[in-house]
């Protein structure tokens, strides 16, 4: 049968245009012509095929003379796309490396990620030669003997330090999973919080203010959260040759042995508190004024850094104020009290009676539920701890060991409320960049893998922060725009696509015309 044209939509979106032949019940691909993103390059591609079919090519063997006038498409190369990846490549100095191969995987991965071997059908689409696969594997190898993560993050911190903020550090930890049947050394079976009995690895991510990446970290799947924290700083300090600086952390990271580590260092931290704690460290502010509150107060108090601490303030109305030398045995810690958090906070206690009164009931059957207490006699409402947890709706805690005089209560929520730079961070990671090394099994090649994510996050908070535009519609905006190359009578004939209104708003925010 003879050739024709077929039009296949990719994993990316694309259109593809194969001229393929039947043999037999099957489809046989002859040639592939390209990848069209937008309906000229589609209309480009399928007038090459056509022409292509006419004139009879000599590698589909059709025995007929080739026509002189033919148009022929040469080359499509997304050259505004890698223009801007290499400039922000450039720019945050990771050129230094000297290794074409490191660029094409990181490159692929702001692109489209996926596994290493379909690398090379990403990156040939956008117009990029791809190095052998043999030679992305050799690369493997050599990001953990040379220690490409040592410069990425030594050219991330001076980005970092030139620009930004980096006397406040952000820190949190992330699960990433395999399908595996079995554990190893590194992929374990540990806490999930999608519930997963899969082997995985725990990453902590250390971040700037605004989200930029400057350390990460790979630990074993049932490592605790707790104690990733302290290797994670102190290589950070080791490093950067830091002693001062404030950490951030959510409650997940409050230990009393991360506390003390941290301020043994000489570090200033400042993590959140858990709920249970409100009432031993508001117990003063609950003697002299009840549990009212008013939308945004905050109280500036002490808690006890050991559970055995005794705590007495209530001989003096004024709310105690922490000081190191007097009080040694406590921290500071700021509370604050939120009108739409107590709403959110009651509908949650609200739902999680009914469960219980279900439960007790009968309607559900659980092992364990929140607000049931269980006795000789059968099952019946925890009436007390409800109306405990009802007098704490609307509070949130914050732990540190910044005296008042240096930093303000409010100023301990706002540092707080940064981390959601980390968190926004990991979801790019785990989105855009798919972070999940599942294409990996050994632990060189998972730290290699990490690797590479962590510079191309990198590249993608800078270009982020520099245009307004995720990394996601930086690419779907700039990747169409193709330069198509072809020939005509003997002649090549260089088109370039025209500017979106996006397209120009992110060049013009990049300085790039």
């Amino acid at each position: 049968m003879s050739p024709f044209l077929r039009k296949v939509t990719t994993a990316s979106g694309a259109t593809a245009v194969q001229v393929v032949a039947k043999e037999g019940r099957r489809n046989k691909i002859l040639e592939h012509l390209g990848s069209a993103h937008t309906e000229a390059e589609l209309a480009v591609l399928m007038r090459a095929g056509r022409d292509k079919l006419n004139a009879g090519q000599e590698t589909l063997d059709l025995g007929l003379e080739q026509d002189p006038q033919a148009a022929v498409v040469r080359s499509m190369r997304s050259r505004l796309l890698l223009d801007v990846l290499q400039a922000t490549w450039r720019g945050l100095g990771f050129d230094a490396l000297e290794d074409e191969a490191f660029f094409q995987l990181v490159a692929a991965r702001l692109i489209f990620p996926t596994s290493m071997l379909d690398s090379a059908r990403v990156l040939s689409e956008v117009g990029i030669d791809p190095v052998h696969r043999s030679t992305m594997k050799r690369c493997l190898t050599r990001i953990q003997q040379c220690k490409y993560r040592d410069q990425i993050a030594k050219n991330c911190f001076e980005h970092a330090s030139t620009s930004g903020d980096i006397s406040l550090v952000l820190y949190d930890v992330t699960t990433l999973y395999f399908e595996a049947e079995h554990e190893d050394e590194l992929r374990k079976v540990g806490y999930s919080k999608e519930r997963r009995v899969d082997p995985q690895i725990v990453v902590g991510l250390l971040v700037d203010r605004g989200g930029f990446p400057l350390e990460i970290g790979c630990f074993e799947g049932n490592k605790a959260e707790t104690t990733t924290i302290v290797p994670i700083i102190q290589q950070f300090q080791a490093r950067h040759g830091l002693a001062d600086m404030v950490v951030v952390a959510d409650a997940g990271m409050l230990s009393t042995a991360n506390l003390t580590a941290l301020n043994e260092a000489g570090l200033r931290f400042i993590v959140g508190s858990r709920q249970v704690k409100a009432p031993g460290d508001l117990a003063h502010h609950f003697h002299w004024n009840g549990d009212a509150f008013t939308d945004g107060q905050l109280i500036d108090t002490i808690t006890p850094r050991h559970g055995n601490t005794k705590t007495d303030t209530k001989q003096h109305r004024r709310e105690p104020v922490w000081d190191p030398t007097e009080h040694p045995g406590h921290w500071r810690a700021v509370w604050a009290f939120s009108k739409k958090r107590a709403t959110r906070d009651g509908h949650t206690l609200t739902a999680q009676e009914n469960r219980a009164r279900a439960v007790i009931d009968g309607d559900v059957t659980v092992k364990s539920t929140r607000f049931v207490k269980t006795t000789a006699a059968g099952r019946s409402l925890d009436e007390a701890s409800l109306k405990r947890a009802r007098s704490l709706v609307g509070l949130k805690g914050y732990v540190t060991n910044i005296p008042a005089t240096v930093m303000s209560a409010a100023e301990v929520l706002s540092s707080y409320h940064d981390l959601w730079q980390v968190e926004q961070s990991f979801r790019m990671s785990k989105t855009d960049l798919q972070a999940r090394p599942m294409f990996h099994r050994q632990r060189d090649a998972i730290e290699a893998h990490l690797t590479i994510v962590f510079t191309a996050l990198a590249m993608a908070r800078l270009l982020q922060a520099q245009t307004g535009f995720s990394i996601r519609k930086i690419i779907r905006t700039l990747r169409p725009l193709q330069d198509v190359t072809i020939t005509l009578a003997g002649q090549d004939i260089t088109a370039k696509a025209e500017l979106t209104d996006d397209a120009r708003t992110i060049l013009k925010a990049l300085k790039m015309t």
